[in-house]
Order: C-alpha cells, then structure tokens, then sequence
C-alpha cells in the first residue's frame, strides 16, 4: 500500500458482512448490514493541539476496531475496498483475554 494517513486519520478494511445468520438463514446481500468492526491498515502521526504540540495516535496498525455505521469515506486501494476515518470515529478497540485482538 503507497498511502500514508494524514494527522489523526486511520485506513481500516473493514470485515466482511455476515452472509448467514446464527440460525443459518442466508442473507442476500440487500439485507446485510454494514460492518461496523475492521482492521487498522495505517495511522497517521497524531493530531496538533492549539499550543503546537503533537497528541499521538492511540491505536495501532493490526488494531481490531470498532466505528460508527457510517463513519469514514469509503474508497478503492490496490481493488480493495477501505475506509479513511479520523480517530475520533474510532468508538473501540477489540481486546480478547485483556490484549488486542489480532
């Protein structure tokens, strides 16, 4: 990937939709909703506070996340389809057994 965030920017890919509910009905894809869970691709450095100084990112590149339905601008990377988010977008960070989930 040739693509570097900006500021307080993230590029997540976000998971797949689930194609069968638990009781194994399969969705078309009309039905399915949108992922609200995906991956951190790339940060930026942080964001500048009013005096100047830098206010790094608090996530990480293989973070597993958590954003809002429709956060983020969706756009195509190397055929892949990723969001650009700002952290702020970012509501979690997935953790299993007290570490992030990788």
């Amino acid at each position: 990937m040739n693509l570097k965030p900006l500021h307080d920017r993230l590029i997540v890919r976000p998971a797949k939709p689930e194609e069968v509910t638990k009781g194994g009905i399969i969705l078309p894809d009309t039905a399915k909703e949108k992922p609200v869970q995906g991956e951190v691709l790339a940060c930026g450095p942080g964001k500048y506070d009013e005096s100047g100084k830098l206010t790094p990112i608090g996530v990480k590149v293989g973070d597993k996340v958590l954003y809002g339905k429709y956060s983020g601008t969706e756009i195509s990377l190397d055929g892949e389809d990723v969001l650009i988010m700002r952290e702020s977008d970012v509501f979690a960070i997935v953790e299993t057994n007290g570490k992030a989930k990788k």
